[in-house]
């Protein structure tokens, strides 16, 4: 948001709006006007965000309360990501919205740090000292944010339970892979009734069989990247390399599209795709999609589909490009929210943080999306009854 009068009373009121939804989860009025402070602090236009900045900003002596918050106090993050989500929800609700996983690394230094170890980071694009957090993305076409976080634990930590204790992981916690915590978050979106209609997620996620199965059990439509050497049933072979299915394919049924804008401008790929799994019910179809470089043809990406029978082309690219969005969310998140700006080490404070930088983020991704409805409406010819004819179903 800018930086002008009218944009900083702006902001602070929506973030106000969402913490009245959100106090009755403290106990006393001081957790209360700290989260309040902390949420405020983490859209605030500071170079860092820690606990002494933001004590400054909110005009406290010291951090004290700011840690007291994030480690001592007693409250439930779950509960607050909980009315987080329906503040999202209420907001943002859309059917044709898209489910995206994704995990994001925190660069950390020493060896406390819950989950901390020397491990591959996909924002950094190399092995790093790190955390490694499991999120859950809510993309529609108004507006994307987090809505679930889970911190991965590493089995160097799961196996140390002495290690886990002085970190705030209780001895009920078990090693989970990333693809379980997907699993979880997904399932709780489903059972709380989020309104959405497509999962999607990398091929580090999208590989797994045994999750693309639970997904089509429940009818849950998805397009999951995959790796070259995944296989699926055919016509000919019950497991049939995904990259063998293409390069007979004729010419004209490659189509170069855009799936959607990235930082250096349109995504534009040549595509296609291969019906599978042909026995299957007659209101639903498996494809297999190749994404293709335009500049570099050799280099081929591949996806799982799972939709309806009347799904085009146009539509399963679309929904592969939405993967994107959560990547959006991890940098807009860590440079104007502060997700990656903490100083915490336990579990419980890593959730914690999350939960509030999640919650200032959702607040600026709604007050985009009432911006952007306000544009459209001022660009927008007015309505005219004489404009259309009525809708003949003759």
């Amino acid at each position: 948001m800018g930086g002008d009068l009218a944009d900083v009373r702006l902001w602070a009121g929506e973030l106000d709006a969402l913490h009245d939804r959100l106090v009755h989860r403290f106990n006393r009025e001081e957790p209360r006007q700290s989260a309040l402070a902390y949420m405020r602090g983490l859209v605030a236009p500071l170079e860092r965000k820690n606990g002494w900045t933001l004590a400054e900003e909110a005009g406290h002596e010291g951090p004290d309360r700011i840690h007291r918050l994030l480690n001592r106090i007693e409250w439930d993050a779950d509960e607050v990501l909980d009315d987080v989500r329906d503040y999202v929800v209420e907001h943002l609700s859309d059917r044709e919205a898209v489910l995206v996983v994704d995990d994001t690394g925190f660069l950390k230094k020493g060896l406390r740090s819950a989950g901390v170890r020397r491990q591959y980071s996909g924002t950094a694009g190399r092995t790093e000292n790190c955390q490694i957090g499991v999120f859950l993305a809510y993309a529609t076409g108004r507006g994307r944010t987090l809505i679930d976080r889970r911190l991965y634990l590493p089995t160097s930590w799961t196996a140390d339970r002495e290690r886990c204790r002085r970190a705030g992981i209780g001895d009920e916690v078990a090693f989970e892979t990333k693809v379980a915590m997907a699993k979880a978050m997904v399932r709780k979106a489903i059972a709380d009734r989020i309104p959405f209609a497509w999962v999607t997620a990398d091929a580090a996620y999208g590989f797994s069989k045994g999750w693309r199965f639970e997904l089509e059990q429940a009818d849950v439509f998805h397009v999951m990247a995959t790796t070259r050497h995944d296989t699926v049933v055919t016509r000919w072979v019950l497991d049939h390399p995904v990259h063998d299915l293409f390069p007979g394919l004729p010419r004209q049924k490659w189509k170069r599209r855009s799936c959607g804008d990235g930082a250096h401008g349109r995504r534009i790929y040549d595509w296609a795709r291969v019906e599978v799994r042909p026995w299957h019910r007659e209101d639903r179809r498996h494809w297999v999609l190749a994404r293709r470089s335009v500049s570099r043809p050799e280099e081929i990406s591949y996806y799982i589909a799972y939709c309806p029978a009347g799904t085009t082309l146009d539509e399963l690219i679309r929904i592969a490009g939405s993967r994107w969005a959560v990547e959006e969310c991890f940098q807009t998140a860590k440079q104007e929210c502060g997700l990656d700006d903490y100083q915490v080490r336990r579990c419980p404070g890593w959730h914690r943080h999350m939960t509030l930088a999640m919650a200032a983020h959702a607040c600026l991704t709604v007050l985009r999306a009432r911006q952007l409805d306000t544009e459209k409406a001022e660009t927008d010819p007015p309505s005219s009854s004489t404009s259309a004819s009525p809708r003949s179903d003759g």
